[in-house]
């Protein structure tokens, strides 16, 4: 199969490239250098140029706070850029899966969020990402929505990996004790996404790690035990103190319905990903490359 990435250049993206070529297909990874995805004619030229069976949109603005800055930067990164490449795919009957975000629910309710569950996004990043669902399913019938959160992994931007580091140095550090989620490896989600695209069965899906959710602070505290360090370095904060310009949910975990449903096998353990995570962190920082993980105050992992 034929599979075109977007968003190569990022965590998801990466991790998708490497396991459609792990699986003998001919993937073909664009970064945002590569295609900026809220180009309709650009969009349109790579759809054209590649002529894929398969496109995997892994681009996204993520930047929460940033989102809520400015909110059309926002519209077109995570709305209008799902819409395109949705109606390309529709121009040459190519299959659509767009990644979205745990973020589209409110944070209210007390248990595991479904495909069942109202939306009811509470900031301009979580609300451009809603739009991108909708438009993307609008624009073509063979779309699929795939919702996940607390993405980590190698590659991207600090949180795991920069809080280990310091913790190395016995530094102590603030992470959030009040807002839970369900962590996700992307390797993992990427082989997950691998397989739906095997199905072709549009709809909506929730991809995560297996386990009953974590806290940033329950994160936190496995990594530096999975790493043997002391976790004395760890200081609990409530969301409420950091003051940043965006709502977060206070409580976004996922339940994958649909796809466990569907006959496909459920992610590994999350805390198990993690110890897989912490090795490979490992080994990179001894040959001088260092795995990284977005920050659940900056970013929005979705």
């Amino acid at each position: 199969m034929r599979i075109l990435v977007t968003g190569a250049g990022g965590l998801v993206g990466r991790a998708m490239v490497r396991v459609c070529a792990d699986a003998g297909d001919q993937a073909v990874g664009l970064n945002h250098k590569g295609l900026d995805v809220a180009d309709e004619q650009k969009v349109n030229a790579a759809i054209e140029r590649e002529r894929p069976q398969l496109v995997i949109n892994c681009a996204a603005w993520t930047d929460v706070d940033g989102c809520e800055l400015d909110p059309q930067h926002a519209q077109e990164a995570n709305a209008r850029g799902p819409e395109l490449l949705a109606a390309a795919c529709r121009n040459i009957n190519a299959q659509f899966i767009t990644i979205s975000t745990d973020y589209v629910f409110d944070g209210e309710k007390d248990g595991f969020y479904t495909q069942r569950d109202q939306p009811n996004p509470q900031g301009v990043y979580a609300r451009s990402k809603l739009e991108g669902e909708r438009r993307a399913q609008t624009a073509w019938a063979r779309t699929s929505v795939v919702r996940s959160g607390y993405i980590f992994g190698p590659g991207g931007t600090n949180f795991l990996s920069t809080m280990l580091a310091r913790a190395r140095r016995g530094e102590r550090l603030q992470v959030i004790s009040d807002s839970f989620g369900t962590p996700t490896y992307a390797r993992d989600l990427a082989k997950q996404l691998y397989r739906l695209g095997q199905l072709d069965l549009p709809g909506i899906y929730h991809v995560v790690n297996a386990g009953d959710g974590a806290s940033f602070e329950d994160f936190a505290r496995a990594a530096i035990e999975i790493a043997g360090l002391n976790d004395q370095v760890l200081e609990n904060v409530s969301l409420e103190t950091l003051n940043r310009p965006a709502p977060r949910p206070r409580n976004s975990r996922l339940r994958c319905l649909l796809s466990e449903a569907l006959g496909l096998e459920p992610l590994p353990f999350w805390k198990d990903a993690l110890a897989d995570f912490v090795a490979t962190q490992a080994r990179e920082e001894s040959t001088g490359r260092l795995a990284v993980t977005p920050s659940p105050v900056g970013r929005g992992l979705g």
